[in-house]
This record gives structure tokens, sequence and C-alpha cells, in this order.
């Protein structure tokens, strides 16, 4: 069809970890998915494949992009940018690790490189059987020696002892050379990886333990830049926690205004730590506010504080909240993490029917299909005003339901999150009593009810856990005009 269905896998070390939902039928997707790993300290390496979804066979792989944990450490803020993708190799694609114990004989002449090949573990699967047959060659100084192989498994163990004798002369830059190779009876033998190590490493102390495979060298034409690009953003966070007590002076320092009002609150830790949060580190400080002071029992009491003293700062309450603030930040993530069964329980029955349905909806007439979409009538192409007028009945369908939900589910909205906007709307009466500013109470809520909560969630449900899918672009259509 000219066309493809995308999706990424992400790979930490070889192990998949992740994958995001399909794209159909698009050469440009967009994904928008943020994935949250929690890493071993001791990774090398995070790759993204991008590979398209094949209703009959196996899933074609496009093209990868991957990271080496210096070079994501090297960017505190994180790597963000377009990545050109590379073409993928068997030989490239390798995984596992090998147990190795390597010394050197001082004794007798000439010395002698003793390497015991211990064992080696989750190693690529190369056969169709899901295993692989593996076996090490090991080559140093000109001489090469093999293990014996170990049938179906991707698990061996040899426990063998493979000499070799050094030369006299300097070493130079000789190395040791252990690879792992899949067994074949028919045709070429399999790369499974392989690790090398300096002689000269090796003469100054025995070295044991587990090395991880690496691949060889690619000497396949570079074909960057011809297989697309992949967008990314990934950032490296390491946080050391400490025993609770060690928490306490900060607890007890940003939730002092709250426990006690009375104090100016300007010289307060939480207003310090307003001024300085800046625009690209808002969300993590909400999002630590947040969890913090639900860790007290004062989150309600928390918003509060920052509304209130965003209130204050507005002149016109027309831009009221409007802004990506501390508040406004701290709010949104509340209702994420307070709100987010409630919100399943009132849009899922609409989104999933929605969904299943795949109505087709458009009232732009520069991106009407009059002539392609015939689902609707059996009489030919439809007129733009037929098109615009069916889409309008659908729209108000579906947006009658879910007005209907949210408007019936007062009962079943969270508690904290009720007495959270009970306040909000008090304060923005007392700060605009006046007859003309009289709905201000209201759409203060309803800037975070609707804006940040309810809408998004119509807007990309698999990122609020409605769907495991994305929407595939009629539905999505559908959804983007629902939440405008």
């Amino acid at each position: 069809s000219g066309s493809s269905d995308p999706y990424c896998v992400v790979k930490v070390d070889n192990e998949v970890v992740a994958r995001t939902a399909t794209v159909w039928k698009n050469l440009n997707p967009f994904w928008g998915e943020e994935i949250t790993l929690l890493l071993p300290r001791g990774f090398h390496s995070l790759t993204i494949y991008v590979l398209d979804e094949d209703a009959i066979g196996q899933d074609d792989v496009i093209g990868k992009v991957s990271l080496s944990r210096q070079q994501i450490s090297a960017e505190p803020r994180g790597v963000e940018s377009w990545l050109s993708l590379a073409p993928v190799s068997p030989d490239q694609e390798v995984q596992g690790e090998i147990h190795l114990e390597l010394r050197v004989l001082e004794q007798g002449h000439p010395r002698v490189l003793r390497c015991h090949l211990i064992q080696a573990r989750d190693l690529a699967p190369r056969d169709p059987s899901g295993t692989s047959d593996p076996f090490a060659r090991v080559s140093c100084c000109g001489h090469t020696l093999e293990t014996a192989v170990i049938k179906k498994t991707r698990f061996p163990y040899w426990d063998e002892v493979l000499d070799f004798e050094l030369p006299a002369e300097e070493l130079g830059e000789a190395v040791l050379s252990v690879e792992l190779w899949d067994w074949d009876i028919v045709g070429k033998n399999d790369f499974l990886g392989r690790v090398e190590f300096p002689l000269d490493t090796l003469c100054s102390g025995p070295t044991r333990g587990w090395f991880q495979l690496l691949p060889l060298a690619s000497t396949t034409e570079d074909r960057r830049g011809q297989l697309g690009a992949l967008r990314v953003a990934v950032r490296l966070v390491e946080d050391t926690v400490l025993p609770a007590q060690h928490y306490q002076p900060l607890i007890q320092l940003l939730t002092e205004p709250i426990l006690c009002p009375g104090q100016p609150p300007e010289g307060t830790a939480l207003a310090v730590l307003e001024e300085v949060t800046s625009g690209e580190s808002q969300q993590d400080v909400a999002t630590k506010l947040v969890k913090i002071f639900l860790g007290q029992g004062l989150a309600v009491p928390l918003l509060d504080y920052l509304t209130t003293r965003e209130l204050a700062r507005t002149t016109n309450p027309n831009t009221l909240f409007r802004s990506n603030s501390l508040a406004s930040k701290s709010v949104e993530q509340f209702m994420k993490v307070v709100g987010l069964p409630y919100l399943h329980e009132v849009l899922k029955p609409v989104v999933n029917r929605i969904f299943e349905e795949r109505k087709y909806v458009e009232l732009d007439p520069s991106k009407m299909e009059l002539s392609r979409d015939r689902r609707i009538s059996f009489k030919g192409s439809l007129s733009e005003a037929q098109v615009r007028e069916s889409s309008l009945e659908l729209l108000k369908g579906y947006l009658g339901d879910i007005i209907d939900a949210i408007v019936g589910s007062v009962d079943k909205c969270p508690l904290p999150m009720r007495v959270a906007f009970k306040q909000l709307s008090r304060r923005a009466e007392e700060r605009f009593p006046w007859a003309q500013h009289e709905e201000v109470r209201y759409f203060s809520i309803s800037g975070f009810l609707f804006l940040r909560f309810f809408a998004p969630a119509v807007l990309t449900p698999k990122l609020f856990g409605l769907r495991e899918q994305q929407a595939e672009p009629r539905t999505g259509r559908t959804l983007l005009l629902l939440a405008k």
C-alpha cells in the first residue's frame, strides 16, 4: 500500500522492556508515549527498534537508534533530538554475557595464558527452536582453539580450560579474542557475540567475572538517513533514597507555611521554591511536592496555598491558571494521582464505543473525503453539507454522553478532589467578588477539570490508560474534535 504500521520496541542491554502502540498506515507516526524504566546501575545501552507490524508472518524491522549510558549521562537535562535510524544486522544484534577466568602462568618458559571458559547466559536465539548450539572460539597470538558445542541452549556451561603460549618478545597491542558462535549443521555458523582483552592488562594480574558480549565491527554500508529518523527524549535520573528520618527537616521546612499559616508568606520555603522553579523543571517539582504532601496528608492544603498565591497575583480573571505555573502543574498532578480511577470509570464506556464504531466524522471542508467515504450512504458520494450534518449529529451524540457521564459522576468523584475544588471556588469568589466576575469561581474549576483532566484523556486515551493501543487516524480525528 506504500505505507507501514510502525511501532517501537525498547531494549535495555538487549532485554525488551517496553513496546509502544502501533500507528496504522502511517510513514510519519506520532506516539507521544512516556515510558519510565527502573534500570540496573550497571546497564550499558538503551536501544529503540522501529518495526512494521504485519498481520501475516514476522514483523519487519525498519531500523534502530542506540544510545550508550555514557551518551545519556553526558546530558544532565537529557537527550532530545531527531536521530537517524541505523540498519539492523544480525551480527550487530548480540546479547548475553560470558563468565571467564584469565591468568598468565609465570612459572616455566614460555609463559602460558590460561583461559578458563566457565559458562554464558542469555545468548541470542539463532535457531527456529528459539535456542542456539553455542561454542566458543578463542584466538591469541595467531593461534585459535575452540570449545565443545553445547546443543539447544542459551545458557551453555563449558567449564573448559584453553592454554596459549605467549611469545617471548614484547606483546605490543596483542589481544585475546573470545567469540561465541551458534553451530549449524548446514550453512554458516551464526555469530553470537565477542569480548577482547589486551594481553598487557592480563599480564598484570588474573581477571575473572561476567563480561558483556559485544557485536562485530559493522562492515555493512552505512544507510543512516535513508531509513528515516526517530525523535526521542531520553533522560537518566539517579535518585539516592535515604531512611525516612533524614527527610524530616526538609518536610518540616516545606510544610511549615501550611501548618503555621500566620507567618509572612514571602519568606517560606514554598514561596522561595515557587520563585526559583523554572518552566523546564516545574513538572518535576510539582510531582515531587504533591507526593510529599500526599504522604503527609496535606495535599489539599498545599493546593489551597499555591492557588491562593496565584489568585493574588492575577489581575485579569480571564487568564486565571492558564499558564504552566507551579500551582497549575501541582493541581494537574494531584488530579492524575488521586483521580485516575475516577477518570476511567467516567470516560471508558464512551471512549470504548468510539473506538469500536470507527465512525467518519469531519467538520473541516478541506479535510473531507467526499468521494472515498461511502459507508454512510449507498447512493454514492456525499455532499459537503451531508458530511457536516452527519458529523455534527455524531459529535453531539458522543459529547452528550461524555457530559452526562461527567455530570452524573459527582458522587464518584474522589473526596479530596471535591474538597480541593470547593476551596478553590471559595478563594476565587473572595478574590473577584464583583458581579461582573460571578462566573470566575466556576471556570477556575473547569479550567482544571476539563482542560487539564477530561479533555486530554479524550484526546489521547492511551496516555491515560483508557486504551492499550493508539487510535487509528479516523478515530483519532473524532477524538480531537470531541476534545476541542
